[in-house]
């Protein structure tokens, strides 16, 4: 999974990000990769299990914009 290839390469990456939304969804490597995710230093959204996809990381991703948005106009 594009999430385990991720997670591979995170030891030997110049660039690390800033946030991982790890929620892949299937049966072939999903726990494995999630569990990669799991053990890095890297700052994380996990959905544990062989629920997730495209849908709960755009719902996740969503949820941050909402609550970042909110922040700003806290501060005006």
């Amino acid at each position: 999974t594009a999430l385990l290839a991720l997670c591979e390469q995170l030891p030997t990456a110049t660039l690390k990000p800033a946030l991982v939304i790890g929620v892949p969804v299937g049966f072939i490597s999903v726990l494995e990769s999630k569990a990669a995710l799991a053990q890095t230093s890297v700052p994380q959204i996990l959905v544990e299990g062989r629920k997730g996809g495209s849908p709960v990381a755009a719902a996740i991703l969503n949820a941050l914009l909402v609550l970042a948005w909110n922040v700003k106009e806290f501060r005006i």
